[in-house]
């Protein structure tokens, strides 16, 4: 498994804790330097999944 690149696309704005950017988490966010290759792919998945719900708002 390569590295997991951050999701992060630079337009950060937290609502309810959660990034309207990346759909990570704050604490996704803050604990992602220290996180290992599988638990960045988890962050990612769930991440995606939050945004798509975001965006269906």
């Amino acid at each position: 498994m390569g590295k997991v690149e951050s999701p992060c696309v630079s337009q950060c704005k937290l609502k309810d804790e959660i990034c309207q950017g990346c759909g990570r988490s704050r604490d996704e966010i803050k604990g992602w330097k220290s996180m290992k290759d599988k638990e960045r792919k988890d962050v990612v998945e769930k991440a995606s999944k939050r945004l798509k719900k975001l965006k269906k708002k």
